[in-house]
């Protein structure tokens, strides 16, 4: 079974802050041995109505401006931010990406060319976007469905097969809570998309806001070879997502535990395993 791969999220628990930032992609790379990591890029102002920019954080305890709009600004990237971004991941070997929200966000991504851009559960139905992104982006196109009906799916991968693409989709599984008790993760939807999918997508993958790491093993295990779950460096930070994200050493051992999962899907070579030998003719009756 193809080994999986991990994306560390980030999002926005940099909190504004680009050392942070990059201090996020170091410890995913050396400490935690995932293989991406993944920022956010929005333009809040095409993305947001007046009404939802102007009113004030729901929470404003984890706010970082006044009203909803100010928050969003403080914390997002620039392009050349991104770009910086992207340079740091390729000096230290981690693959970066980004969550698209928007077309002018995604026009700005791609023009970095990263091997994938993320399409958020909230926007897989901004067909703008997705139109834009099959005609003039080369990379994979991974896609959340949380929030998203069967038949909106269908259309989904319809849509991609329509434009050539749908070999460069890896579509994920998703609840979209922040976090989300496990009756809710909803695991067996990973066997009904590859069911579905499997041979029309690239890849099926699993988003997880859950807590701990049992999950994604098992997700893992259903057929997901690609694993997405939030990070941070301090669950205690200010911020919205950082309760439901992993701390590095979390992250260390989801990488670990899916690695010696993947070298244990196997079946015996043989009836009778070379390190089985030894216990064989030692313990068992051979008469």
């Amino acid at each position: 079974m193809k080994e999986a791969k991990v994306i560390a999220e980030i999002g926005c628990n940099h909190k504004g802050d680009l050392e942070i930032a990059k201090e996020l992609i170091k410890v995913a790379k050396i400490f935690c041995n995932a293989d991406v990591v993944k920022f956010q890029k929005r333009n809040n102002k095409e993305l947001l109505t007046k009404e939802q920019y102007d009113a004030p954080h729901p929470n404003p305890a984890n706010s970082y401006g006044e009203t909803y709009g100010a928050h969003r600004e403080f914390l997002e990237f620039n392009l050349e931010q991104n770009r910086e971004l992207k340079e740091y991941c390729e000096d230290l070997g981690i693959v970066f990406s980004t969550s698209t929200w928007d077309l002018t966000s995604a026009k700005e991504i791609a023009s970095l060319k990263p091997e994938l851009i993320k399409i958020p559960s909230a926007c897989n139905n901004n067909y703008d976007m997705l139109t834009w992104l099959c005609e003039n982006y080369q990379g994979e196109i991974h896609c959340s469905t949380g929030m998203t009906t069967k038949n909106e799916i269908e259309d989904l991968v319809s849509f991609f097969e329509s434009k050539g693409r749908a070999k460069d989709v890896v579509l994920y599984n998703c609840t979209s809570g922040y976090p989300v008790p496990f009756e809710d993760v909803c695991l067996l939807e990973i066997t009904r998309l590859k069911e579905n999918y499997a041979h029309r997508v690239k890849e099926i993958g699993f988003s997880g806001h859950h807590l701990g790491i049992a999950i994604d093993v098992a997700a893992y295990t259903l057929g997901a070879t690609w694993v997405e779950r939030h990070y941070t460096l301090d669950r205690t930070w200010k911020g919205t997502d950082h309760a439901a994200s992993l701390e590095p050493e979390g992250i260390r051992r989801l990488v670990r535990n899916l690695k010696a999962t993947s070298a244990a899907l196997n079946y015996k070579k043989k009836d009778v395993l070379d390190i089985e030998m030894v216990q064989r003719k030692k313990l068992k009756n051979q008469k």
